[in-house]
């Protein structure tokens, strides 16, 4: 028996009847726009010391994007089901790619702040419609399809930091983030010109546009969220998110400023983390289908446990990386969890849902960078990692209170 046959299966029903484009023009501009937003913690050493900002206010920076990432996503998910899915992802990365340019040309920290946050605004747009477009498509396989469109994201994440790394050690921090914007261009119009141009069914029209903001809507919305599951694990995804931003955030300087590293082998580091995720991400999707919500969340969430409690005392690049691949493994928890939510909600409203969850979960996780900038700034950059296992633990014994939500 061929144990590639069910890969080839797999790979044959998401590629299968013109479907393929359409995935790959989605899960391609979304690796531009996640490896886009992880170039800032690779580029935070030089932007510390270009704006003369402390550990704390450089959190604060990514929390920032984090922020402006989250909160334009329930607008973006009622418009997801209000109009195309193809207009507000074409929108969405469009921003991105005018907003680098506005960051680049930052004179002073406030205006790079505020730069970065149009960077996450327009990144924001982009995320929900995604998945109720997936959804549409894939109504059998979206965790598989959502995997792969993850494990993009992730080959973005691999791809465009050491780049920018490279370069901004080369030449200057902000050739290290520009060299995005046309990348980001291009994806704009391959969206606008491949994505599928009828309003798909359950999802848009005049009459969607004039029922998505109803109390009719919002009722159905509050009823679908008020299920025990969505609740319980829309909290337990808040806590994934805020335990990886505050990770992500601040893991190359960490690497730097801790462990001696070069900021050219600290990116290294780093895109191996996302390099790992290509694969968790797919597999971690095809668990949820098969086996369900409890069992895959709980397998990919064990090695992040013990990898955050040994990374401080480890030491070397060689077990540093061994360190970062089983951190890595928690990547698969966004694929598990965002399936999960898919699947809660009804067509008619899941991009709305969707918004609500999604919204809310990020932006109070966006506080990560920042609380854990504060901690290491106190000088407790190794115990913070330490907080991060015990609370990734948490999740596990929540996770294992889950009934039935696969």
């Amino acid at each position: 028996m061929n144990p590639l046959a069910p890969v080839g299966r797999e790979a044959k029903a998401l590629w299968g009847d013109g479907k393929g484009r359409s995935l790959g023009v989605i899960a391609g501009v979304w690796g531009l726009l996640l490896g886009t937003r992880m170039i800032y913690p690779v580029l935070l050493p030089y932007l510390r010391e270009s704006f003369g900002l402390s550990l704390s206010v450089a959190g604060l920076l990514v929390t920032i994007l984090w922020l402006g990432s989250a909160i334009g996503q329930l607008p973006g998910g009622i418009l997801a089901d209000r109009y195309s899915e193809r207009s507000v992802m074409t929108v969405g990365a469009a921003v991105v790619a005018v907003a680098v340019l506005v960051v680049v040309a930052a004179p002073t920290a406030v205006a790079l702040f505020a730069a970065t946050a149009l960077v996450g605004l327009g990144q924001s747009l982009y995320p929900v419609a995604r998945i109720t477009l997936l959804a549409d498509i894939y109504p059998d396989r979206i965790g598989s399809a959502l995997g792969v469109t993850m494990a993009t994201g992730d080959l973005g994440q691999t791809l465009l930091p050491p780049i920018a790394g490279t370069l901004a050690a080369a030449i200057a921090w902000q050739a290290g983030l520009v060299f995005v914007s046309p990348l980001l261009l291009v994806g704009t119009l391959a969206l606008w010109l491949l994505l599928p141009r009828e309003v798909d069914p359950g999802s848009g029209g005049e009459t969607a546009a004039s029922d998505a903001l109803s109390g009719e809507t919002s009722g159905r919305v509050l009823a679908e969220l008020r299920q025990q599951n969505v609740v319980f694990i829309s909290f337990i995804f808040f806590l994934y998110i805020l335990v990886w931003q505050a990770f992500t955030g601040l893991y190359p300087t960490y690497l730097v400023e801790q462990k001696g590293l070069s900021s050219a082998r600290a990116s290294l580091l780093f895109s191996l983390f996302f390099a790992a995720g290509v694969v968790v991400k797919p597999v971690a999707g095809a668990a949820y289908d098969r086996v369900g919500f409890r069992g895959s969340l709980v397998i990919v969430l064990s090695g992040p446990v013990a990898g955050l409690a040994l990374l401080p005392v480890v030491e070397g690049t060689i077990e540093l990386a061994g360190i970062t691949v089983l951190v890595s493994t928690m990547l698969g928890s966004g694929t598990i969890t965002q399936s999960f939510f898919s699947d809660a909600f009804s067509e008619s409203v899941r991009g709305t849902g969707l918004g609500v969850v999604r919204t809310t979960t990020a932006t109070l996780g966006a506080a990560g960078p920042v609380i854990f900038g504060v901690i290491a700034d106190s000088g407790y950059f190794d115990e913070g990692y330490w907080l991060l296992a015990a609370i990734i633990g948490l999740v596990i014994l929540l996770t294992l209170r889950v009934s039935d939500a696969g």
